[in-house]
């Protein structure tokens, strides 16, 4: 007869699930990212965590297309104007305020832009996403320093 299963030993398969789960909590907390999700095969394993959020203002980094330190934090950034379009992120990822290193800003507060105008990139797994500007209007705001890491759904800038 085959003895039952103790409680108190993982079987291989759960110890190596639980190794995974290590692994991506390691790589949650090292990349700032609050969720990640995993699948293979059957198995499926989804790693997430809460964080307060807030809106700061970040130093920009030395060269923004590459990794840097985490920069200090400024004071927290006031809500969006209520008379504005937020124009929110579409994806994780980080924030690029300008085309390349050294070039200037694609816009700043106060320019003029047209719809579909970009207006910044979102670089999400080393691709950059153009965000355009949901209708024609002034940037009223810049909610975001060159180089940030965003979540989806994150305000970045508002169009009056």
């Amino acid at each position: 007869m085959r003895q039952p299963k103790s409680a108190s030993r993982p079987t291989p398969d759960e110890s190596l699930d639980a190794r995974l789960v290590r692994e991506l909590a390691t790589v949650l907390n090292e990349t700032g990212l609050t969720e990640i999700e995993v699948e293979r095969g059957d198995l499926k394993i989804r790693v997430a965590r809460t964080q307060a959020v807030s809106h700061t203002v970040m130093a920009p980094a030395p060269s923004p297309h590459a990794p840097a330190a985490a920069p200090e934090a400024a004071p927290d950034i006031a809500p969006a104007k209520a008379a504005g379009n937020a124009v929110k992120s579409p994806m994780v990822g980080t924030v690029y305020l300008q085309p390349q290193p050294g070039a200037p800003p694609f816009v700043k507060v106060g320019d003029r832009v047209n719809q579909g105008q970009t207006l910044l990139l979102v670089e999400a797994m080393k691709t950059m996403n153009p965000i355009g500007a949901p209708a024609n209007g002034v940037v009223l705001e810049i909610l975001v320093a060159d180089g940030q890491p965003v979540e989806y759904g994150e305000p970045l800038a508002v169009i009056g």
